[in-house]
Parts: C-alpha cells; structure tokens; sequence
C-alpha cells in the first residue's frame, strides 16, 4: 500500500511539473517582444524590416522561447549582451516562423568576438589526423552553436550579401532535426523525399562542376564542399537575396520555399 501510494505521488509530481512546462512554454509563444526589442532588432538584423506583419506574432512568442530555453556564453573574454542574444535568436528563429519545428535539443550558444580556431580531424583509412582551422560558425548536433560575433555581426547587417553566419548555421541545426547532417531535413508534408533528393543532387553536381571549372555561380563555392554545406549556403541566399536564387535555380528555391513554407521573394 505504501509502495502504491509513492507511485501516485511520484506521477503526480511528474504531471504537475508537466503542466506547468507547458503553461510555460504557452505564455512564452504567446508574448510579444516590447518596442525596444523591435527597435533593436530592426537595427541589427535589417532583414526584418521585410518580414511580411502576418508572421510577426509567432515570430515573437518564438524568440521569446528561445531566449529562454537557451543559454548564450561568451569566449574569449567576450561579454554577450541583449542585443547579441537578440539578434542571433532573431535570425535563428526566421528559419522556422512559420513551421512547427523546433530547436528541442539545442541548450547552449558559444560566441567569441571574432573568426575562431578549431580543430579537424580526418580520416584515412587507419590513419587519423588533426589539424587547426580557423572559422567563423560551427554548428554541433544537438548543440552548441558555435558563432564569431565580428561575423554574425556584419552578415545581419549586409542583409543582401547573401552570407550570414548565423542563418547558415542554424541551418545545419534544421537539417540535423533528422537525425543525421546530411543536406535532407525532415520535410513537410506532401513533399516527397525523392523529389528532394533529385532536385538537390542534380543542382549539387552542377555546382561542383561550375566551381571546379573556375565557372561564376550564384551559390556561394563554399557550396561544392558537401551535400549539407550546400543546404546551408542556399539557405542563407534563400533569405538574403531570394530573386538571385529563384533566377538560378528555380527548382532548389520552390523546395526550400515548401520546407519553410515562405516565399522572401515577395517581402518587401
């Protein structure tokens, strides 16, 4: 009897805690950013200014959620501020304003104040190397984000460049929802994996062959690299300049808009 009423107790703990994570998780979605936050975003992430007013509720209660289920650290003596956490969950939380995903597993987002080392490793059969390398974003699955802050900074400022750190890697972050960092997210329904895998395959193969040819290409050549690097690239021209990326390849541009289910060429 004892043992039969620990339990009750026990699950009652549990559903209580339970509910109130989802009272939690209701009132944050459903809470507006305050004019000082919009004033500091539109200044910081100048993109915004043409994000359509119909998403602007859940890309509020969004970003509030992330302010508050991440935890922002600072490298390298860094001291991360309001406007740095704004600006990165601003950029974050446009790649999914209009979906229901989430970054359900992603707790922690490192930023340094500028371009930072890493190390690679690689493999050769048997044979294991490592090697440092200097970057601007890194993006682990499950977490962390790792960002350079000079980077981030400039790439939301210069909203049609084109690159952007910070959408660049949280794209990897969207991929990776999977299960595996691969250039194949988990799409939306009605679109079908085999026609992903058939538009991007083919647009990939082009790429590489443009960039090893010394061809112009509208894709960023950092695109060549992997499947997942191409994702990644074609995200970041799919906010920044949209029309360039419909132009070029109409195809990649029509699965991106049905993933995220926006359209930027029509902003502003």
């Amino acid at each position: 009897m004892l043992v039969l009423l620990l339990i009750i107790v026990v699950l009652g703990v549990i559903g209580a805690l339970y509910v109130r994570r989802v009272r939690h998780r209701r009132g944050l979605l459903s809470a507006p950013l305050t004019d000082r936050e919009w004033d500091i975003l539109f200044d910081a992430v100048p993109l915004l200014r043409r994000m359509p007013v119909k998403f602007r509720a859940a890309f509020e209660g969004k970003v509030n959620l992330f302010l508050d289920q991440v935890e922002f650290q600072g490298c390298n003596g860094l001291e991360v501020t309001e406007d740095m956490e704004l600006s990165v969950a601003a950029q974050a939380c446009l790649l999914v304003v209009n979906t229901d995903r989430w970054y359900d597993k992603l707790t922690t987002v490192l930023i340094y104040p500028a371009a930072f080392k890493s190390k690679q490793v690689r493999r050769d059969g048997y044979v294991v190397s490592e090697a440092e390398v200097v970057r601007t974003g890194e993006s682990w699955s499950r977490g962390p984000v790792i960002l350079s802050w000079r980077d981030a900074q400039i790439g939301a400022e210069q909203d049609r460049s084109g690159h952007n750190v910070v959408l660049h890697e949280f794209a990897h972050q969207l991929d990776d929802m999977s299960g595996r960092t691969n250039g194949i997210p988990v799409l939306e329904p009605g679109q079908a994996y085999a026609t992903w895998e058939a538009v991007f395959v083919d647009a990939f193969n082009r790429h590489v062959d443009d960039v090893e040819n010394g061809r112009r290409t509208a894709v960023d050549a950092y695109g060549a690299t992997n499947h997942q690097e191409y994702f990644a690239v074609v995200i970041e021209l799919f906010y920044e300049r949209p029309a360039l990326l419909k132009r070029a390849e109409p195809k990649v541009y029509e699965q991106i808009s049905k993933l995220l289910r926006l359209d930027p060429v029509t902003w502003g």
